[in-house]
């Protein structure tokens, strides 16, 4: 999701479905730094390569959490609502924009990671071992009202939430950057899953923990400054340890 900060969303009456979710609530959670394309390029490479801005076309080298998993027998998939099939380097169609996809920008992935959101499979057990779910400009509440956004989280991942919890999977809700009016580029993070412990938790985090958190998850190195987090272990039920 899209330049809100922690206070707009968390607690929010234009937030309903979101925060209706038995989530561990990250209450100290922050953006690494503004625009929009350098926080996608930390969450997914552990680093923003030094872009400072949202320019496009842009190419960066791995190695990624794509990377990762594949190198480990695992599976990565990022969806995009509006991604055009028929031209999936497209830097803007509409209100997709590759500025938010970063698995595209990443040198030797294949294409088939990078897959719109009318591919995200209904038959849940089919999605891989971790993918992304990236809102286009409307729905990431970046140019429309967070009711919007809200209800459209609601449409798309209420019934992968009812599925997680009898299948132990993980669903992340996270904002790429607050809107410039909060101290830090403080932002809401939430985690809901059958292994979360519902909750507020006041643990200091930003993209590359979440990062490395995902790594930890199924025993893979830390990449670029991922490396210098810690993963979270406060948030997990004791029976998933």
């Amino acid at each position: 999701m899209e330049n809100h900060g922690y206070g707009s969303i968390v607690g929010s009456a234009d937030a309903p479905w979101i925060n209706s979710l038995p989530a561990a609530v990250m209450t100290d959670w922050h953006g690494v730094m503004h625009p929009s394309q350098p926080n996608y390029l930390a969450m997914f490479t552990g680093s923003t390569h030094g872009v400072t801005d949202d320019h496009c076309p842009l190419t960066v080298p791995g190695p990624s959490l794509a990377e990762q998993l594949t190198s480990g027998g695992l599976s990565f998939v990022g969806y995009s609502e509006g991604l055009p099939t028929a031209d999936p380097t497209a830097c803007r169609v509409g209100d997709y924009a590759r500025k938010h996809n970063p698995w595209v920008d990443v040198t030797g992935l294949p294409a088939s990671m990078n897959q719109p959101m009318t591919a995200f499979p209904t038959g849940y057990a089919a999605l891989p071992t971790v993918s992304f779910v990236v809102p286009d400009l409307c729905h990431d509440t970046h140019n429309c009202p967070t009711r919007d956004g809200d209800a459209w989280l609601r449409d798309a991942l209420d019934g992968y939430v009812t599925w997680a919890a009898a299948h132990n999977s993980l669903l992340v809700i996270t904002y790429d950057e607050d809107d410039s009016q909060t101290p830090g580029n403080h932002i809401p993070t939430l985690f809901v899953g059958p292994m979360v412990r519902p909750g507020r938790y006041d643990t200091l985090g930003n993209h590359y923990t979440l990062l490395r958190t995902v790594e930890s998850l199924y025993g893979l190195p830390p990449i670029g400054r991922a490396g210098g987090q810690a993963p979270l272990t406060q948030i997990w039920a004791p029976a998933s340890r």
